[in-house]
This record gives structure tokens, C-alpha cells and sequence, in this order.
């Protein structure tokens, strides 16, 4: 069920603002183009890294995870959350890393006092508060495209269907855990200070991705770093502080774009582009559609040898 949580992207500019309308101070997410380690050094201090896969919707669960362990009793030191309802893992995830990072990042007073509240809960009261907070799911659902044709019907997803999911890397107490809310518990990958996370999550991302075939690309990572403008300034940069600047008010367009339904002007263009045609004569009219029709089987052709995601839902 979703409980009304909407689909959101794996992107930066969405990410970066969700967690800035939710009252976290100086934090942005950068897209990780590459698995190098020194890149993601390049974007210290890095507080956790957003994985976005596709799930096995067909894999039966084990009592022992594929890579680390499951730590039970890290529950009492950190803060993890059963995921109990669909399409807020992506949201979920981020929660994993901010909530983990109170002491060295400014989270606000209202993440701080659910962080709180939820305390001694255990991990699936912990999701269920979640799930019902109306704050972080009405920010969540800011940030989701708009659409008449997304259906308002949930069903269970089968293994026909192309389903994705987020989950969190992040160093906690001395150790790289993994929070993914659809576990039973954290999976700790072993020693990890703060200043070596660059380097001991590259290595598990690799094994995560070895798993999958050759051809699966479907993959995205999200750094969650600090504010990039702050680094800028410290060194009197202002041509990187400009572009900082530049991408901030481009992740803003995007993200308004993304609240805007243009069905009913798609659909003023094209009844004046018809009209036009016809006006033409000659077959025109025909002859557009024919090659429209050429260009769509040529891009579903290119996307099917990409493996374009298609039937996408989130769990």
C-alpha cells in the first residue's frame, strides 16, 4: 500500500530540496557518474550515499544477507526503520543517513523531535511513525511529478514488473552500515571511520552491483554531502561558487516543472499542429504521422537495447 506516498526521482536537485524543506541546513546530494573513490573524496565531507537498484522482486529472503551481517543490537545505537508502506523508500533512506548524523549536521527542530519521539520505539513502530507523519509525507509528495494518468490502485508487484528501490550506506559508531528498510535489521560491512567512508563504500557498492547481469544499468547513487556554496566560500572561488549558484536555481526550475501538469497544453499543441497539416494538404497530415510513428518504433528500439526502465514502481 502507499498510503498516499507518490513515486519521487532518484535526483539531486529533488533530494537536495526535500531535505532543505524539511529544515536540514547546509546538506545537498550529488549524482555519482563513476565508482572512484577519490571522486567521492573530492565531495568531503560525505555523510552517506542513496542507492537506487532494481529489486528482486523474485528472490526469496534469507536469514543471512548476500554481503556483511546483520547487526541486531545496533538498533539501541542508531536509528533504523522498517519500511511498512510502498513508494517512501526513497524518502526512508535519506531519513537513514540525516537521523544518524544529528551531531554533525544541523537537522532542524522537527526532524529532531520525531528522531526523539520515536527513540525506543523498534524498528517497525519506528516505519509505521513514518509512514504516518503527515509532515514528511506531504514534502515527500511535493516533490512528485504530476500526472493524471497514475493510477490511484496499488497492487503487489510481481516478478514481471520492473521494481526499484532505495537503501542507505552511511558510517555509524565506527562501522559501514547499510539501512534498507526492507531488511529485518542494519547490515554492518565492517570498520569504518567518518573520514574513510569514501573508500570502504566503493568497494561494497561493487560487490552489490556484481550481482546483477552484465547488461543491467539501472542503477543510480546519490552522495549526500555538505552544501558544496560552503566550500566554495571558504576558498574565495567564485567561479565555483557561481556555478553552485547556477545549478541551485536550475534544481528550482526543474523541481517547479515537476508540480505542473501539460497535458492540456501538449494537447493545444497538437490540435494546432493537426490543423496546420491538414491546411497543407498533399497527404501531409498522413505523412507526419507516418514519421512520427517511425520515430517512436526507432527510440523504443534504442531503449530496449539500453534496458529503459518501463512498468517502474517503487517498494
Amino acid at each position: 500500500m502507499s498510503g498516499g506516498w507518490n513515486t519521487i526521482e532518484s535526483d539531486a536537485g529533488v533530494f537536495t530540496y526535500l531535505v532543505d524543506n524539511l529544515g536540514v541546513k547546509n546538506v545537498q546530494f550529488e549524482e555519482l557518474i563513476s565508482l572512484d573513490p577519490d571522486f567521492l573524496r573530492q565531495q568531503s565531507p560525505v555523510y552517506g550515499v542513496i542507492f537506487l537498484f532494481k529489486y528482486p522482486t523474485g528472490e526469496k529472503s534469507t536469514d543471512v544477507p548476500k554481503d556483511g551481517a546483520f547487526d541486531f543490537a545496533a538498533a539501541e545505537n542508531l536509528f533504523f526503520a522498517a519500511q511498512t508502506i510502498q513508494n517512501a523508500c526513497g524518502t526512508q533512506a535519506l531519513l537513514s543517513v540525516l537521523l544518524n548524523k544529528e551531531g554533525e549536521l544541523e537537522i532542524g527542530p522537527q526532524l529532531k523531535e520525531f528522531k526523539e519521539f520515536t527513540g525506543a520505539f523498534p524498528s517497525d513502530l519506528r516505519g509505521e511513525a513514518l509512514s504516518n507523519s503527515e509532515l514528511i509525507r506531504d514534502v515527500h509528495n511535493s516533490f512528485a511529478r504530476s500526472s493524471p494518468f497514475i493510477s490511484e490502485d496499488q497492487r503487489t508487484a510481481t516478478e514481471d514488473d520492473d521494481v526499484y528501490h532505495f537503501i542507505a550506506y552511511t558510517p555509524i559508531n565506527g562501522l559501514l552500515y547499510e539501512l534498507d528498510g526492507l531488511q529485518p535489521a542494519p547490515i554492518s560491512h565492517g570498520a569504518c571511520a567518518f573520514e574513510d567512508f569514501s573508500e570502504k563504500v566503493i568497494p561494497v557498492l561493487q560487490r552489490r552491483i556484481e550481482r546483477y547481469p552484465a547488461n543491467e544499468i539501472r542503477f543510480n547513487l546519490l552522495a549526500m554531502v555538505q552544501d558544496l556554496r560552503i566550500r566554495a566560500k571558504e576558498l574565495g572561488d567564485q567561479d565555483w561558487l557561481y556555478r553552485e549558484e547556477q545549478k541551485r536555481n536550475a534544481w528550482q526550475w526543474e523541481n517547479a516543472l515537476r508540480r505542473h501538469n501539460f497535458v492540456g497544453f501538449v494537447s493545444e499543441v497538437l490540435k494546432g499542429v493537426v490543423r496546420s497539416k491538414l491546411r497543407e494538404g498533399d497527404g501531409a497530415y498522413e505523412k507526419w504521422i507516418e514519421d512520427a510513428k517511425g520515430k517512436t518504433e526507432a527510440r523504443i528500439e534504442e531503449r530496449s537495447k539500453k534496458g529503459g526502465m518501463a512498468d517502474e514502481m517503487d517498494v
